[in-house]
């Protein structure tokens, strides 16, 4: 696993964070040094897939970057007919995630797509996951991508949301804040790396609070949504249809 080192060095000009080659080689140390409670969530994945996924339908990891998310799925597949659908829209995440499915994978069927998630179709649906993905998204176009997967979607499918957070009390939400800072310091990260980081994403990741992120899926057309994990400002959401 490559060592995360991109934000080391102070920087005259910081980018917008772009999921480009640069960050693909260190991708996995980064997610893992970034959010807590990310391995837990891929590992109850695999639980999630052999309870919700119906026979002769299709699962979908959107935004699946490395493809963390649709191995687990992959480990988890019990039910018959079935065929993972892995979906990114940067070419050098999509390269990777190929190789890795290719060199890891326990399921034949899995296909991994370079496109927008957006205007891709969602069809036959019983499991679908947003692994911190929605939160890159752009805040007009959520809750018309949440009904297009909700209409692609079987009764009784799932779909895994995972995001980062903001809390409505100010101070829980400063806390939170503080304490995730001091998670990335304890996994290794400088004040700079945190600093520059936190300037590179703050016009691409949008957070929002729990509330809206659930409003939101009801408006979808969802039945049933709660959470069901969450680590500091880090949660993952069910939603079932």
């Amino acid at each position: 696993m490559n060592k995360d080192k991109i934000y080391t060095e102070s920087l005259a000009n910081i980018a917008n964070f772009n999921f480009d080659a640069q960050v693909a080689d260190v991708f996995t140390d980064m997610i893992e040094r970034s959010v807590p409670g990310y391995r837990a969530i891929i590992t109850m994945i695999e639980t999630l897939t052999e309870h919700y996924a119906q026979p002769n339908s299709n699962l979908y990891d959107l935004g699946c970057s490395l493809g963390a998310a649709t191995l687990s799925m992959s480990r988890g597949l019990k039910a018959k007919g079935c065929q993972i659908i892995a979906i990114d829209n940067s070419a050098a995440m999509v390269e990777r995630c190929r190789k890795a499915t290719e060199r890891n994978h326990t399921f034949e069927g899995v296909r991994v797509v370079e496109g927008d998630i957006v205007t891709t179709e969602i069809a036959n649906a019983s499991v679908v996951i947003l692994n911190f993905t929605l939160q890159f998204i752009p805040l007009n176009e959520r809750l018309p991508l949440l009904k297009k997967i909700y209409a692609g979607m079987r009764p009784g499918g799932v779909l895994i949301l995972s995001e980062k957070v903001l809390f409505e009390d100010e101070h829980l939400n400063k806390l939170l804040a503080h304490i995730h800072h001091d998670f990335k310091r304890a996994h290794g990260y400088s004040d700079l790396e945190v600093s520059q980081k936190r300037s590179a994403l703050d016009k691409v990741l949008i957070p929002e609070t729990i509330p809206t992120h659930r409003k939101r899926l009801t408006e979808a057309g969802f039945s049933s949504t709660d959470v069901w994990f969450q680590c500091f400002n880090f949660m993952s959401m069910l939603a079932v249809k």
